[in-house]
């Protein structure tokens, strides 16, 4: 099985080479009523043949696409079942783990307290956490824990939604840090209810102001605002959220994002109503796939330690593309303001810090917002993120265009699904307009 870093990251993390394109202005026994929408599929052929190849040569047990366009219903491409031994046909409705796609979404909820003056990108968050006044920074990142020098600059809300913090992540880090980390439960996400020998025994946290005071206490790998350095900053913005509001995290977005939008299956938790439409989770190593979290007994049936705002969220293709439509909508979903046109348009905007070191990083050639990558130049109006487990969603604001790619395997590097589906979806959309 693979290592813990290999497992959970490097995920087909929208490199610079044009993530969401340039120029962006299961099984043959089930009927064929089951796995696709003709219309969609004639709309977008290449994702359409996309998603048929990987299921036809048994890579994966099931794919769906959701595609849309403004406010309009999202067209369906899928194909295949659940799991492998499944019989029940994925779709809009069927439920993925998201892992890191949670991250957008952690992100609007903060822009909407910035857009009403609860919070300020600028503010030390020193100011509602005080026990991040006085951090330390390692002399060498991902060296010792002892040799650290003062940060000199304040670890604000910009820094946190943008990965610019400097604080780590079990997934990237390495040595002392990384055991640190684990010892002190820092490790906000799920992957099984089975013992898997590489990840360890590591009891999270219990809280998310537990997790946040022990965060507090761990040294920085780099120099606020001077680095992206992908990390647990997202989780913190949960923590964050509470104080400022008072609710418990999970609560604000259920108020604030899940209920005005319509995200109905969306949540930290499966409930056993829901479970029957939960697919498996599979580890792709040595071209073979093990089960690695079963949909029938899952680790998401069972509640979190705390709402993970980093990596937690189990959604459904249809809720996701809901979360997407009102972004493409600048706030509006169904006639109903969620949040307003300028939070969105700061949110989707490139936060990243003046003078921020990228070379060598997912994003180098790139912006980043609010929790996702920003794409700029051609890609302008581009926002979104992808999960470790392979789904993929991003829209363009611009031209109100939606996609998002649900599957399920670990690690999402493993195949090239990630980046090939966005490339799909601009010869989908080259072509449109060369007939328009």
């Amino acid at each position: 099985m693979q290592d813990t870093t290999m497992l959970l990251s490097r995920r087909s993390l929208l490199r610079s080479a044009g993530w969401f394109g340039a120029g962006l202005a299961g099984s043959g026994l089930l009927p064929a009523r089951l796995l696709a929408q003709p219309a969609a599929e004639a709309m977008y052929p290449s994702v359409a043949n996309l998603v048929y190849e990987y299921v036809a040569s048994s890579k994966l047990a099931g794919v769906v696409a959701a595609l849309g366009w403004g406010d309009a219903p999202p067209a369906q491409i899928a194909r295949g079942t659940l799991a492998p031994d499944s019989l029940v046909p994925v779709d809009l409705d069927s439920l993925y783990r998201i892992y890191s796609m949670t991250k957008p979404i952690t992100g609007m909820a903060a822009m909407m307290l910035v857009d009403e003056g609860k919070i300020e990108l600028d503010q030390p968050i020193s100011d509602f956490l005080p026990r991040f006044a006085k951090m330390q920074v390692q002399v060498t990142p991902d060296g010792s824990i002892t040799d650290l020098k003062p940060a000199q600059t304040p670890i604000t809300l910009r820094h946190l939604l943008t990965h610019t913090a400097g604080l780590g992540y079990t997934i990237i880090q390495k040595g002392p840090l990384k055991d640190a980390y684990e010892a002190a439960g820092l490790v906000p996400a799920r992957v099984s209810r089975q013992p898997i020998p590489v990840l360890g025994n590591v009891n999270t946290a219990a809280t998310l102001a537990l997790f946040a005071d022990r965060l507090a206490e761990m040294p920085l790998v780099y120099e606020p605002g001077t680095r992206f350095s992908y990390s647990v900053s997202l989780d913190l913005v949960g923590r964050i959220i509470e104080v400022v509001t008072g609710q418990d995290f999970d609560a604000f977005l259920a108020e604030r994002v899940f209920g005005p939008c319509g995200m109905t299956s969306t949540g930290f938790q499966v409930s056993p109503a829901q479970a029957a439409r939960l697919t498996s989770n599979f580890v792709l190593h040595d071209g073979k796939a093990d089960l690695l979290d079963p949909g029938a007994n899952s680790v998401y049936l069972d509640p979190p330690a705390f709402a993970f705002g980093g990596a937690g969220l189990i959604s459904s293709p249809r809720d996701y593309d809901r979360f997407l439509m009102m972004l493409a909508g600048g706030g509006m979903i169904g006639g109903a303001r969620v949040m307003s046109e300028a939070a969105v348009r700061l949110g989707t905007s490139n936060l990243l810090p003046q003078a921020v070191d990228l070379a060598g990083t997912w994003i180098a050639g790139a912006g980043f917002g609010a929790g996702g990558r920003v794409g700029l130049g051609a890609d302008a109006g581009t926002f979104g993120w992808s999960g470790a487990a392979g789904t993929v969603g991003f829209v363009n604001t611009r031209i109100g265009l939606r996609a998002g790619l649900y599957v399920q395997y670990m690690p999402s590097m493993a195949l090239p699904l990630g980046e090939e589906f966005p490339k799909a979806v601009l010869t989908d959309v080259s072509a449109m307009k060369k007939a328009a």
